[in-house]
């Protein structure tokens, strides 16, 4: 099973949290904060799967994913994309382009180390 994970988040807390909770779980986390070159850090880092939030500064997390999913060497990379606006259309708009699992925040530390040990063991 992989034990790295790329963390792509511009809120503080959040990058803190999720990371002291992986890292905790004996991850590898690497993080990066903003939308306009995340598509190459991905490339660059090569994680086992990625932790996305929607509202990054530059590009959108559902922009990101699309650009992921076009890439052959990403397009089956597990995404859990995390966002506070957790309308329908977010939703629909994860699932059109690809996202392996969806998350709203807040959320609790236990549900996202659940979905990151899950999504890696697919």
């Amino acid at each position: 099973m992989g034990k790295h994970v790329l963390l792509i988040e511009d809120e503080p807390n959040i990058i803190e949290a999720i990371s002291f909770i992986l890292s905790r779980d004996g991850w590898k986390v690497d993080t990066h904060s903003n939308g306009h070159d995340a598509v190459g850090v991905v490339h660059d880092k090569a994680p086992d799967m990625i932790i996305l939030d929607v509202m990054l500064p530059g590009k959108n997390g559902f922009e990101i994913l699309r650009e992921l999913r076009a890439a052959p060497q990403t397009a089956d990379l597990p995404v859990l994309m995390l966002t506070a606006r957790g309308q329908l259309k977010d939703r629909e708009m994860a699932e059109k382009y690809g996202a392996s699992q969806f998350m709203t925040k807040p959320f609790s530390n236990a549900e996202v180390l659940a979905a990151v040990r899950a999504l890696v063991a697919k």
